[in-house]
Parts: C-alpha cells; sequence; structure tokens
C-alpha cells in the first residue's frame, strides 16, 4: 500500500516551527490541552484518563491552534470505553516542545490535580523527545572534533526525570487508579539520519555516522523507561517496537520484528542495547514506511519527519485555548482488541499498545 498523504508545515511561522519541534530553547514551548470524553450511548458511568506529555501526546500537527482530535490518549481511552461499557475522559495535559523537566515541572507536578480527581483510572505520560532531539540538532551543526557531552547531558536528564515522574504519581494520583503507563519513544528520522557528521571523532579523525552514535542513546533512554517502570510498579509501552519493526519476521528468527524489538522485563543494560543496536539492527525500518505484512506498509510519521500521523479530524488546542468536548466512540466493537484501523497511524498504533495494559474492570 503507498504512503499516506502527509501534512505540509510550510504555512507555520517559522519560529513557532521551531519550538514545537522542540529544536529551539527549552522555554520556547506550545501548551496543547485537550479534554474529550467518549460518550458511549446508554452508559452512566464516567471515569478519566489522564495522560501528560509533549507534543506527541499532545497530537501535535504543526499547527499552532489545533491538534489531532484522536491522538493516543484519547484511542487509548476508546478502547476503554469499550472495555468498560462506560464513558471515558481523555484528559490531555501537554506541552509541544517541552523537554523532560518541563513536562514533569510544569505539567506533572504542577496540574497533579487532574490525576487526583476520584474518577480518575489511568494515569500515563511520556517525555524525552525534546531532550533527544535538541541535542540531535546541536551535535549535526558540529564542526572540528565531536562534543558527545550534550548527547550524554539528555540522556541523564530523561533517566532522572523519568524517575521522578513516576516517584511522583505514585505518591500523588488518586488511590483509586487501576494503572500506570509510561510511553518510551521511537526513532524520528531514521533513514535521514544514515549520514556522516560534520564534525570528527577525536579517536579516529574521521566523521562519524549519526545513526549509528544516536541509536545507543535512544535506545539507553528507552532501556530506563521501561526498567523503571518495571521497579515502580508501571506499565511501559514500548513505541520504538511498534512503530521501527515489521509486523511480520522479515529476518527468519522465528519472531515477529516488532515482538523481537520490545524491552524483556528484567533484562540488563547491556542485553537490551546489544539486541536494538547490534543483534536486530538489521530489521529496524524508518516508520515512515511501517510494513505491516511483506506487501502492505503505512506512514507513521508526518511530514516533518517527527510526529505521528493520525485520523479522525482536529480540536482546538494552543493559542487560543484547549478543547473540552464529547463525541460518540468510532468504534462500537474491537475484534481481539484491536479496531480496523489499529495498524494504520501513528497514533491509533500507539494509542493501542498503551491500551493493552488495560486492566479489565475500573
Amino acid at each position: 500500500m503507498s504512503r499516506r498523504f502527509r501534512r505540509s508545515l510550510h504555512t507555520l511561522l517559522p519560529a513557532l516551527a521551531l519550538c514545537a519541534l522542540g529544536v529551539s530553547a527549552a522555554a520556547s514551548t506550545l501548551n496543547q490541552n485537550v479534554s474529550w470524553t467518549i460518550d458511549r450511548a446508554a452508559t452512566t458511568a464516567k471515569y478519566r484518563v489522564v495522560a501528560y506529555g509533549d507534543s506527541i501526546y499532545a497530537g501535535y500537527n504543526g499547527s499552532t491552534t489545533n491538534a489531532a482530535k484522536y491522538a493516543a490518549p484519547t484511542v487509548e481511552a476508546e478502547y476503554l470505553s469499550a472495555l468498560w461499557n462506560a464513558d471515558i475522559e481523555s484528559v490531555r495535559r501537554t506541552k509541544s516542545g517541552a523537554v523532560a523537566s518541563d513536562v514533569y515541572t510544569n505539567k506533572i507536578v504542577a496540574e497533579r490535580s487532574y490525576m487526583q480527581a476520584s474518577n480518575t483510572r489511568v494515569v500515563t505520560f511520556e517525555m524525552c523527545g525534546n531532550d533527544g532531539l535538541q541535542a540531535r540538532t546541536a551535535f549535526k551543526k558540529q564542526t572540528g572534533t565531536c562534543d558527545y557531552s550534550g548527547m550524554d547531558a539528555a540522556v541523564n536528564s530523561c533517566k532522572t526525570y523519568v524517575a521522578a515522574a513516576m516517584d511522583y504519581i505514585n505518591a500523588n494520583a488518586y488511590a483509586g487508579v487501576k494503572v500506570k503507563v509510561v510511553s518510551n519513544l521511537h526513532y524520528p528520522g531514521y533513514a535521514a539520519d544514515n549520514v556522516q557528521s560534520s564534525c570528527k571523532d577525536a579517536s579516529t579523525g574521521a566523521t562519524v555516522n549519526l545513526q549509528t552514535k544516536f541509536l545507543p542513546k535512544l535506545a539507553t533512554m528507552n532501556y530506563w523507561m521501561c526498567e523503571n517502570a518495571r521497579q515502580k510498579g508501571f506499565k511501559c509501552t514500548d513505541n520504538f517496537a511498534e512503530y521501527m519493526g515489521a509486523d511480520y519476521d522479515t529476518n527468519g528468527d522465528g519472531k515477529v520484528d516488532s515482538d523481537g524489538l520490545r524491552y524483556i522485563s528484567g533484562e540488563s543494560e547491556s542485553s537490551y542495547l546489544t539486541r536494538i543496536t547490534s543483534t536486530l539492527r538489521a530489521t529496524l525500518r524508518d516508520a515512515n514506511t511501517h510494513f505491516v505484512s511483506a506487501s502492505s506498509s503505512y506512514d507513521y510519521i508526518q511530514s516533518d519527519d517527527t510526529h505521528p500521523t493520525y485520523t479522525g479530524g482536529t480540536v482546538s488546542a494552543g493559542l487560543l485555548g484547549g478543547t473540552t468536548g464529547t463525541g460518540a466512540p468510532r468504534y462500537t466493537t474491537f475484534t481481539n482488541g484491536k479496531n480496523p484501523i489499529w495498524n494504520q497511524y501513528g497514533h491509533e498504533r500507539m494509542g493501542w499498545a498503551v491500551s493493552t495494559s488495560n486492566p479489565p474492570a475500573p
């Protein structure tokens, strides 16, 4: 199947485009908050999913005034509504362009009241993408001798604030919350990074391959998201595996590629890094072409080569404030726990992946 049309960003003001993509100063961010309720017919109970994060959970689409209605947290709410036969309010408290410390301080901590409501049953968050994007952008500009300290700082900040976020949510979320989920990172621009740097390594005197240098850093971030989740009572949605691996076995090892790439509970950091950066490296594919079979693929990434694709329209979110609204579920039944388009768009895939941690009852 051919790639889906990806949205153009050329109408976005350049400065705001930079801030929303997380490549300008950390202070250049855009709040994109949305509350959308899945209103299921003939139901009276109403529960809440609270999602904290940056432009990924925001459903960023290149606009300063609107975002995807069915970003991953709202897709998750639709699955939960079917499972529980209840109305589900999806509350997205997000800040496009925010680094991990900003998401932690100004969303999770400052806006803790949203997860403290007595009808809250799911709390999920994602962060660190902008830490990585900013470090990558800075590294690409380097000339002379390569300095890797910016990448290392991004990894360390991610590890620090992911752990802090989990501790804070554990201490502050409503006691009746049934599940807490962290979503890890896909690798945006994987194919585009398969080029040499402008700087030269101090030891070899040669340029370095950007993809080869960045992949272990991203993998380290993802490992500690999932490992901290294991240690602190969270579930980990492995978006790296969902986006970067095909949904069939391309290397003949007896495993579907996306399954083979997933974090294994309790594995060591060195084991995970070896598997992602070496053993299964050949199975990684840019998420612009996510193969669901040997003959069919879908585009999971918008034209900015960063943010997930989506369907289902947009809602106000950004400079003009956020949307509070309701709507009937798009689907009333889910075959084997999946809607008919679960693997056709980036946000649909992520929302489904988060939903696999849903508890059977509220």
